[in-house]
């Protein structure tokens, strides 16, 4: 999704740079593929960029953010700040808070990494919202703006996330319920008079997580946290976090 953010930018911005420390070899190859000028790191990104925007693993977001954060210090001229990641409003409003609510920008990425016109929406909210959106006129990214508080655009992520992650997690719980207690055929040939094939949902689920279950997981915490914010429960959320985490084997993965 970086790389092709930053394809998006280039038209208008000229140049995007990218932080490549820690980085993986396919991180970086579709890097080079989009033309983006690698750095050595958040800091030195941070020193140099006119806008910067962040996408990442969910859990890092803060901790990228106090990076950022610790790199401006005493820049006369700060930049804008987009945080692009799947994360709870709070976790947001957070990021404004270390960084300057009028300079960040509250993003939420919908779709796959987006090199034509029609797919992938970026929503913003925030004061600078309509700036940002600005930026991405024309591109393949559909930039719409959500208002001028931070929140509202992690929220329609976390919500959206409910039935993109959440709700396919279900067959996963219910199929190790099921090979637990020894009736998973029995259930799949109940499920088949109701026209669902519990094999193809627990082979898609294992298909769309494979590479990406650690990181669902933080994205599901984060869903919760902002279900639970607003009084809403959020066991749909933690319970599909903790069926991704079991499905990833505990590992922790670097994102782009």
């Amino acid at each position: 999704m970086g790389a092709a953010l930053g394809s998006a930018l280039k038209p208008r911005a000229g140049t995007v740079i990218w932080a490549a420390a820690g980085r993986s070899h396919a991180t970086s190859k579709r890097a080079e593929i989009a033309d983006l000028v690698a750095v050595p790191d958040v800091a030195e990104l941070a020193r140099r960029a006119h806008v910067i925007v962040s996408i990442c693993p969910p859990r890092a977001a803060l901790e990228v953010a106090e990076q950022v954060a610790a790199a401006l210090a005493g820049r006369a001229d700060p930049p804008l700040y987009v945080d692009a990641n799947a994360v709870a409003p709070a976790t947001v409003q957070e990021i404004g808070r270390l960084l300057g609510e009028h300079r960040v920008v509250d993003g939420a990425v919908i779709g796959r990494p987006a090199y034509e016109r029609g797919r992938t929406v970026l929503w913003l909210s925030g004061r600078e919202a309509p700036a940002v959106a600005d930026l991405f006129d024309g591109s393949p990214f559909t930039a719409k703006v959500l208002g001028g508080d931070l929140g509202p655009a992690s929220a329609l992520k976390a919500c959206y996330a409910l039935q993109t992650k959440a709700l396919p997690a279900v067959w996963g719980a219910l199929s190790d319920a099921a090979d637990a207690y020894g009736v998973r055929d029995a259930l799949g040939e109940q499920l088949s008079r109701d026209g669902v094939d519990l094999a193809e949902q627990v082979a898609a689920l294992q298909a769309r997580a494979a590479a990406k279950a650690w990181r669902w997981a933080g994205e599901m915490d984060e869903a919760a946290a902002a279900l639970a914010a607003v009084g809403v429960p959020d066991g749909f959320s933690r319970a599909a976090a903790e069926v991704y985490r079991r499905m990833a084997g505990g590992s922790r993965g670097h994102g782009a």
